[in-house]
């Protein structure tokens, strides 16, 4: 397949999950994001497809994700009174979160007999991509690596996250959204707003502060 109808097979499988997971009502275990990514591996294991010839088209899916994350500017700013009388508990939180995910993640590793480069790999999990990647090589971690701790982190998160505030008896979508989005960064925020707008909103928040508070703490606590 050439890179315009990789672009074409996206854009219908990732339609495709979206009908699936109205159809069962939302479950997590139908997860567009993940259902979409999982159908795209298999498909291109079963055509041997290379990278290359897939990423052909990617790029203009690449390019719409900037005016995309972009985008997420637009639910908060309609959202401004709501998060003016929340600022001071959702910074708190966020904080706390924040640091909560990376001390927990070099701790759990450290236990578990982790080289320091896995470790310091490991701890920027809970941002996008691109910020742990660059995290990951300023702290002497293994940038690669860190963008696949990056993606399972998403994936558990947005499908087990919401269960795990249904447990915990977090009923406050913005409380929901802020977890999700600080846990599971991009693919928790999407989770969030399927949730809801409010949820949505602060989820997307959480994420993008979440990067700037961890690009700051991170390198202080994890220094080689």
């Amino acid at each position: 397949m050439t890179g315009p109808l990789w672009l074409v097979a996206t854009i219908v499988v990732y339609g495709a999950a979206r009908l699936l997971h109205a159809r069962l009502g939302g479950h997590a275990l139908a997860n567009t994001v993940i259902v979409s990514a999982l159908a795209l591996v298999l498909l291109k294991a079963l055509l041997g497809a290379s990278d290359e010839a897939y990423q052909s088209g990617g790029r203009v899916l690449l390019w719409v994700l900037g005016p995309a994350t972009v985008a997420l500017a637009v639910p908060l700013y309609e959202a401004l009174p709501t998060l003016r009388r929340t600022l001071v508990p959702a910074a708190a939180a966020l904080v706390v979160g924040s640091v909560t995910a990376v001390v927990s993640a070099m701790a759990i590793a450290v236990l578990l007999g982790a080289t320091p480069e896995t470790v310091r790999s490991l701890a920027p999990k809970s941002v996008t991509t691109p910020i742990a990647m660059a995290i990951a090589r300023t702290i002497g971690g293994a940038p690669s690596l860190a963008a696949v701790f990056v993606i399972l982190t998403g994936t558990v998160g947005a499908l087990t996250g919401s269960a795990w505030l249904d447990l915990l008896r977090v009923a406050d979508p913005r409380a929901r959204g802020l977890a999700l989005g600080v846990a599971a960064h991009g693919m928790g925020t999407a989770r969030a707003f399927q949730e809801g707008v409010d949820a949505g909103v602060f989820a997307s928040l959480a994420m993008t502060l979440n990067g700037v508070v961890t690009a700051v703490v991170l390198p202080w606590l994890a220094r080689p």
